[in-house]
């Protein structure tokens, strides 16, 4: 029997493949360690906050009312003869609107001067009766008074001529007639003729609320918002349609008297209207400049966020670029920005583009942001 063929040795033969295979596997040298990369930090969009006077405005709402109103009447009774005007057209002070039939005036203006002539006549001769006393003294004084009794009379004659010819009152746009030719007016009717409207300038009335008055008075006196006392307050306008009034007007007065149902003040602003494109009685949205504060610091509206409990909230970049959410208090907004107050001091860093890649604590590159463009001017008025 050969050696080979013996059972024990055959089942070693078939386990040594493995067992050097498993041997030479162990001899393998390990692979070299890889080098560890680490990722830079994220570039992320910043605002740089600065402190600058900022005019603060305040949008009320409000109407048109014309600048004068005449209402036309005639001061004479008669039958309107001509009617001198287009309905709607620009008339001046002084044009003749209407005639009335002069013919009854014309006969009282010409019987006024005969009895004025005939008083004068009668009082001259009198004149020289009372130096040689032929007549008593009360003659006398009879034809004197008589005398300016007529002279009054022709002047009240002449005056009623005038008023056949009904002028224009003032300048300005005039409405639909309500008389026609032939019609009899009356003097002192209650029924206008026409009304004549001056449009150029115009008013603004606004109402604003009492409470906001009062805290703007406590800014004011807080020192935190310098006053426009003593200086022309512009207003800017918007009209129904969202487009902007291009002239601005300025502030005349405000009442004494706060309205007991609203709550509110009235403020009166004049505007000029050359072309008339303010009508009396249209919506409009006036901006008023409540005041300036000289260390304003706006925020763009995108970094600003709230919390749960309402508060607002900004990530701010700290010295070693790292981001922390602090608490800030904002007051306002002003065109697509927030006027921030206690919170924010000038020069910091606010983050407004990548808010979504951070947290608290998280390492940044700041770069300046692409996607702020502030809709205000620290030198206008902003809404």
């Amino acid at each position: 029997m050969s050696v080979l063929s013996h059972p024990f040795v055959r089942r070693s033969l078939r386990i040594l493949p493995v067992t050097a295979v498993i041997l030479l596997a162990g001899c393998v040298a390990d692979p070299a360690p890889q080098a560890v990369t680490e990722t830079p930090p994220p570039e992320i969009g910043v605002y740089t906050v600065e402190s600058r006077p900022l005019a603060l405005n305040t949008e009320l709402p409000g109407r048109t009312a014309p600048f004068r109103v005449a209402e036309v009447r005639p001061q004479v009774s008669g039958i309107i003869q001509e009617r001198q005007f287009i309905e709607g057209a620009e008339v001046k002070q002084g044009q003749p609107l209407y005639r009335i039939d002069p013919a009854p005036y014309r006969a009282a203006l010409a019987r006024a001067e005969a009895n004025l002539a005939s008083a004068r006549s009668l009082a001259k001769r009198y004149e020289r009766l009372i130096e040689t006393q032929a007549i008593s003294r009360q003659q006398y004084d009879d034809a004197m008074a008589a005398w300016k009794a007529a002279e009054a009379a022709l002047e009240v004659a002449r005056i009623d001529m005038q008023y056949t010819q009904v002028l224009s009152p003032i300048s300005g746009r005039i409405g639909r007639t309500r008389v026609t030719e032939g019609a009899l007016v009356t003097a002192g009717q209650p029924q206008e003729m026409a009304v004549v409207t001056q449009l150029d300038p115009i008013y603004v009335d606004v109402t604003q609320p009492v409470t906001q008055m009062l805290r703007l008075q406590r800014a004011v006196e807080a020192g935190r918002i310098a006053s426009v006392d003593g200086q022309e307050v512009k207003v800017g306008l918007t009209l129904e349609d969202g487009s902007q009034y291009p002239l601005a007007g300025t502030l005349k007065f405000s009442e004494v008297i706060v309205d007991a149902g609203t709550g509110s003040v009235t403020l009166r602003a004049e505007f000029p209207n050359p072309e008339g494109k303010l009508l009396p009685g249209m919506f409009v949205r006036a901006t008023i400049q409540a005041g300036v504060q000289p260390d304003a610091k706006l925020v763009p509206q995108q970094a600003v966020s709230r919390a749960p409990d309402g508060s607002a909230r900004v990530m701010v970049v700290t010295a070693d670029n790292t981001v922390e959410a602090r608490r800030v208090e904002v007051l306002r907004t002003v065109g697509n920005a927030w006027l921030v107050g206690d919170g924010l001091d000038a020069g910091e860093q606010v983050v407004t583009e990548g808010l979504q890649h951070i947290r608290p604590g998280t390492p940044i590159n700041p770069v300046p942001a692409r996607n702020v463009e502030l809709k205000t001017d620290f030198r206008l008025a902003a809404r």
